[in-house]
Order: structure tokens, then sequence, then C-alpha cells
């Protein structure tokens, strides 16, 4: 039963993506191998109980330790543009542009405070093809 339990949550698991049902399926084998080693019910249901909850909450703090990365879409691990520098020569009314970078002609769209006026910007974001830029000296 300890093993058909832990499986289920695997694949709860699996269709969901919360990593703690992977973390509760943990304690389930251990009841399972309680149960193997000749334990009575109780034993094997505090075991699973004990093991599946010190993961869950291992789990949680190592979580809460480790902040989240930024969305791709302005993660310099994931696209390398971030934090190139730009200039922009003269914005549309919109606060939107366009801009040669590498090698070709891209939309830009103001992503700080205030008017946009031409100079020099930082890119903070890719959003599809079109580049957000904040002020150089607001990074």
């Amino acid at each position: 039963m300890w093993w058909l339990l832990a499986g289920g949550l695997v694949v709860a698991e699996l269709l969901t993506g919360s990593f703690y049902l992977l973390m509760l399926a943990l304690g389930a084998s251990a009841g399972a191998v309680a149960a193997h080693m000749g334990m009575g019910s109780t034993p094997q249901v505090v075991v699973a109980a004990v093991l599946g909850a010190s993961a869950v909450v291992g789990w949680h703090l190592m979580r809460k330790r480790h902040p989240q990365a930024a969305p791709s879409e302005s993660n310099r691990d994931v696209n390398l543009d971030i934090g190139q520098r730009l200039h922009v020569a003269a914005w549309d009314a919109d606060g939107s542009a366009r801009v040669p970078y590498r090698g070709t002609s891209w939309s830009v769209r103001f992503s700080g405070a205030g008017v946009p006026q031409a100079g020099d910007f930082v890119i903070v974001a890719v959003s599809g093809s079109e580049l957000q830029v904040a002020p150089a000296g607001a990074r």
C-alpha cells in the first residue's frame, strides 16, 4: 500500500509541478521500508509522517533561503542583452523608438519614470523583439 501511495504522489507531482508532493512521496517510501522491516502499522505511519513532514519543512526552508531567479525576460543569466547600453536619438510620443542594436533595427520601449529624453539607456528586459530600457544612470 505504501508503494502505491508513493507512486500516486509522484504522479500527482508530475501533473501539478508541486515539488512538495515528492517530499511526501519520500515519506510514503519510508513507510514502505518500515513495513518491509516488519514494523507494525503505527510505527509505519509515524516513520512516514516524520520523514515526509521533515522533508517538506526542509524543502520549504531551503527555498526560502535561496531567492527565486528573475523572470527570463529580465534575467541576465538567460538573456545576455540585459545590461547592455544603447543610444536612443529620438523618442516617439508613445514612449517607443527604433534604434540600431546588434546590426539591425530594434523596437525600444521606455521603462523608466517620467518622459524619456534622447541619450544613453540600459536594456532591462527583452519582451519578444522589443527591448525595454531605462536611463543609463538609473541602474
